[in-house]
């Protein structure tokens, strides 16, 4: 494969989390998670919301900025044992303010957000952000989802360099094969992501396309990457994923919900459960003028088995062809990974 020791571990735990939620009256919701298998982030969740207007959520505190579809879908729900490629570009949680309506079917999400509340709220410059989306067929039969968000975060000329990476689909990987390593005159990242979605009955389509550009100081040229994913699944004898439009808190408006599991499929009831099977293609570019990150290309193929509410059962097998970056030798990587995760949640 063309690297040395890719897995330090053949068995970890991915995550470990708690999370409460509290309801204050009609109009004040209250949460928080803590993830004990993460080491630099444990704090996820860390909001309240407020619904005191109709049709409208006003959050703050720690939470997922509006950008991208499968960012924003839970770990709980997500098809595969972990997200596309894209994702390397998805700004994921940090601490600030947001402004979410949902006017029939549409969805709008406006935020601005600092740093991380782990790593330091201050430390990562300002970020604005904003989600719109749109169904114009939305039944319980089917369902046909689009989106369009943009983030612009400034980021402080002293801190930290930016740095922009992808490792296989798979998370026992030690090392990532595409790498830009660190941006040192990065000014600013700005994102643009595009997603369609369509679920008729069991089957759905994802796919999302995201595209960023980093300004550098002193008047050196920007730089430009871009990702994106296709997907399906099919519920094979079970009930479509059902489609969210509103959240009781934060930013995950328009997303789609976890396999559900009904009373005669449970195992613990006589049933055999209820079985997903998924396909995947994605892609990631990190090359542009004097970066050299790499370019990454994945197909997987998943069977998730759900014996009973709750419990999840996740098989993968991902192919990974990847021409990495300098700081990877520069070497093409073949790679073939088989992976499996058993999942509680409640």
């Amino acid at each position: 494969m063309g690297l040395p020791e890719p897995f330090s571990n053949n068995i970890a735990v991915r995550r470990s989390w708690i999370e409460s939620y509290l309801t204050i009256g009609k109009t004040l919701e209250l949460a928080f998670q803590y993830d004990f298998a993460e080491p630099t982030r444990p704090i996820s969740d860390a909001a309240i919301g407020w619904k005191g207007i109709p049709d409208t959520i006003l959050t703050v505190g720690n939470m997922k900025e509006p950008f991208s579809l499968d960012q924003l879908i839970s770990d709980n729900n997500t098809v595969f044992t972990e997200r596309s490629l894209a994702d390397a570009f998805a700004p994921a949680r940090n601490f600030g303010f947001a402004i979410g309506r949902r006017m029939g079917d549409w969805t709008a999400v406006v935020g601005v957000f600092g740093g991380n509340a782990n790593t330091g709220i201050r430390s990562e410059g300002v970020s604005a952000a904003a989600r719109l989306t749109a169904a114009p067929i939305n039944t319980d039969a089917q369902v046909l989802h689009l989106g369009i968000s943009g983030n612009y975060r400034s980021l402080p000329q002293n801190e930290a360099p930016l740095q922009l990476s992808a490792r296989s689909e798979a998370f026992l990987f030690a090392r990532p094969f595409v790498n830009t390593g660190d941006i040192r005159d990065a000014a600013s990242i700005g994102r643009i992501g595009l997603e369609a979605a369509y679920r008729h009955g069991p089957v759905l389509i994802q796919a999302e396309y995201i595209r960023t550009e980093i300004e550098r100081f002193d008047g050196a040229r920007a730089l430009s990457f871009q990702g994106g994913y296709i997907e399906a699944s099919v519920v094979l004898n079970g009930q479509g994923r059902r489609y969210a439009l509103t959240p009781d808190y934060g930013t995950t408006y328009a997303i789609f919900s976890g396999v559900r599991v009904g009373d005669a499929e449970r195992v613990s009831n006589g049933g055999f459960g209820v079985f997903e099977l998924a396909a995947r293609f994605s892609a990631i570019d990190l090359d542009d003028g004097p970066v050299r990150g790499g370019i990454e290309q994945d197909v997987s193929v998943g069977l998730n088995w759900y014996p009973d509410r709750n419990v999840r059962l996740m098989a993968d097998y991902i192919r990974s062809h990847a021409a990495p970056s300098a700081i990877a030798g520069g070497r093409t990587i073949d790679a073939d990974t088989f992976i499996g995760r058993l999942q509680f949640y409640w």
